[in-house]
């Protein structure tokens, strides 16, 4: 087997299992592995750490596989994809996360269940190494009818991979997918689609949402298929103004509007920013505002500019609630902290010149699990804050 050989004191990491090598720690390469191959990482003194995958031009050099000397085939996939749908099993809801990448053992493996149909992303030089063995091994869940991959994420460049997306498993999709969550019913794109088509990570935060607006003003902001802004029509808020850049997304969330016999919005096609700044000129103000945009920094080193980003919608925000008005704001990028996000929010309440308070820390739904080992798998994070009255 190739092996990667550490530089002294680089294997702290690893021993505290955190599954990502990166390329600044590795002395010396043994071996010709190629992307994707496995590869033994040893410490300095000759000491097996781990089994990962090789990924030679990224700056994440490898991927921890298993922590014991093994060989990775075509028969380890099956066990640890059964093993993360298992952990799953108690989740009453028609749309489950069923493999959560590194936080299953799984490095670059994403795979989103909807009834019969699972949507896989393969976002690794590992995981695009196996992708039959994976591909086989989702296909033979209980249930399964086919697989479709959306592997087409821009994470796929850092790895040195073309974006692929297409059916890999089962018969072509004979209508469309629809995923039933809280009662209300949506349509999932998963072929072209953001992610794997619907985002289930916001699952309880939308029901959070839909506890909170009755009788209540809400604008929703980066609104894609319309999750929040439904979830706030059927808690029984007295107006909702949704806005996206999106105009097939815009198309999608009034359909699934129609689709659930929901009261009228207010469906604004427009960048989320410029809106902001006419409702704030305007005087105009809303009871709750959800802020949910896309990922403003992938790495650790956008942070500062996306702090920028989230510091002006966050400050805006502030200034067009009510008061006593809740404002419930989301970061999904990776290379931003939660103390960093909470120390933006706060910074944007103080130049806003109000008063609030933290009344909830905000996750991920329980089926996008964060290994102790793998702080970073903590991608979305979010505050629901309540400014004074």
């Amino acid at each position: 087997m190739n092996r990667l050989i550490l530089k002294p004191g680089r294997e702290k990491s690893l021993k505290r299992r955190h599954p990502w090598i990166f390329s600044g720690g590795i002395a010396r390469v043994e071996g010709k592995p190629q992307l994707g191959d496995t590869v033994a990482v040893h410490a300095d003194d000759g000491t097996l750490l781990a089994i990962a995958a090789y990924s030679p031009e990224s700056q994440i050099r490898a991927r921890v596989w298993d922590w014991i000397q093994r060989d990775i085939d075509a028969a380890f996939f099956p066990q640890r994809i059964a093993q993360a749908a298992a952990a799953r099993s108690g989740l009453a809801a028609d749309g489950v996360r069923l493999v959560h990448g590194e936080s299953d053992g799984l490095p670059g493996v994403v795979a989103d269940r909807y009834g019969d149909t699972v949507v896989v992303q393969l976002l690794s030089a590992g995981a695009e190494r196996w992708r039959g063995a994976i591909a086989d091994a989702l296909a033979a869940l209980p249930g399964v009818q086919r697989v479709i991959e959306r592997s087409d994420a821009d994470v796929r460049q850092l790895e040195g991979l073309p974006p692929q997306s297409g059916l890999l498993r089962g018969p072509v999709v004979g209508g469309p997918l629809t995923v039933t969550e809280h009662g209300l019913q949506f349509g999932v794109d998963a072929e072209h689609g953001h992610k794997t088509g619907f985002y289930l990570d916001q699952r309880n935060n939308r029901l959070l949402l839909r506890g909170m607006v009755k009788g209540k003003t809400v604008l929703d902001c980066f609104c894609y298929a319309g999750g929040f802004a439904l979830n706030a029509l059927a808690g029984g808020a007295s107006a909702v103004t949704a806005i996206d850049s999106s105009g097939p997304a815009l198309a999608a969330a009034q359909a699934n509007a129609a689709r659930n016999h929901l009261p009228a919005a207010e469906w604004i096609e427009a960048d989320v920013f410029q809106s902001l700044r006419k409702f704030r000129d305007a005087g105009r103000k809303f009871d709750v505002i959800v802020l949910d945009p896309p990922k403003f920094a992938p790495t650790a080193a956008h942070a500062e500019k996306a702090a920028r980003a989230y510091k002006d919608i966050n400050l805006i925000g502030f200034k067009l609630l009510n008061p006593g008005g809740a404002l419930m704001t989301y970061s999904c990028s990776g290379g931003v902290s939660p103390d960093l996000f909470q120390k933006i929010v706060a910074g944007a309440a103080l130049d806003a010149g109000v008063d609030a308070r933290i009344e909830t820390w905000l996750h991920a739904a329980a089926d996008h699990p964060v290994a102790l080992n793998f702080p970073e798998g903590e991608y979305l994070k979010g505050l629901l804050c309540r400014v004074s009255v």
